[in-house]
């Protein structure tokens, strides 16, 4: 009668033990994630403070800008977005400064600060009824889309928000017609001086009513 070999293969050990620390990685990178995209809270909320409260004084410092951009190495155009986005999430999304937040959501659904400062400067927007900017909402802090794609949903809204003037937009699809008419001139003209085929009236003509044409549309 055979003996059953239960013991575990060193092979399988270390097979076992690489699966672990691979699931262990996995699962810190995702949480490292949460906490870069989170930690430009901590650091507005921070700043918010020393602009305030004019602590760079105490520091040796006669504007804030000075000390952001000598001592914490920020230009002064990303401290200003990071203090208005912290200030707009403060007083419009405060959920958003609730530990759980971060905690309940995916990595990739976590929203970044500039994307939150484009939600920002969307609010003002008179074009935006109120369903258009809680999509646009939903896009920051349900989706997390970066600015990129937040920003480009903010024009399509407009761009369908805003009157249509139809003699502008005739006017528009006529100088786009008349700049693909230049464009195919100008190609023309250029092989026809090079090549000969043609007489050099005719192709002085070509780039006679190039220039005309580009004359009405400037």
């Amino acid at each position: 009668m055979s003996v059953v070999d239960l013991s575990i293969s060193k092979k399988e050990e270390e097979a076992d033990k690489t699966d672990m620390i691979g699931d262990q990685i996995r699962e810190d990178v995702l949480k490292y994630s949460k906490e870069f995209k989170m930690s430009w809270l901590n650091l507005g909320r921070h700043l918010y403070t020393v602009h305030q409260d004019k602590m760079f004084h105490a520091w040796g410092f006669d504007k804030f800008e000075d000390y952001t951009e000598e001592e914490v190495g920020l230009k002064k155009t990303l401290c200003l977005k990071l203090l208005k986005a912290y200030l707009f999430v403060e007083q419009d999304e405060p959920q958003y400064l609730d530990k759980s937040f971060a905690e309940d959501k995916e990595a990739v659904n976590v929203p970044n600060y500039d994307a939150v400062d484009v939600l920002r400067l969307a609010k003002s927007k008179k074009e935006l009824v109120k369903d258009d900017y809680d999509r646009l909402r939903k896009y920051v802090f349900d989706k997390g889309k970066d600015a990129g794609e937040v920003r480009k949903e903010l024009g399509t809204m407009i761009k369908e928000r805003t009157p249509v003037d139809p003699e502008e937009e005739r006017q528009n699809r006529s100088n786009q017609s008349v700049k693909k008419l230049i464009s195919a001139l100008g190609t023309f003209y250029k092989d026809m001086d090079a090549i000969k085929l043609l007489p050099a009236g005719l192709v002085d003509e070509a780039k006679d009513l190039m220039q005309k044409l580009a004359a009405e549309i400037e």
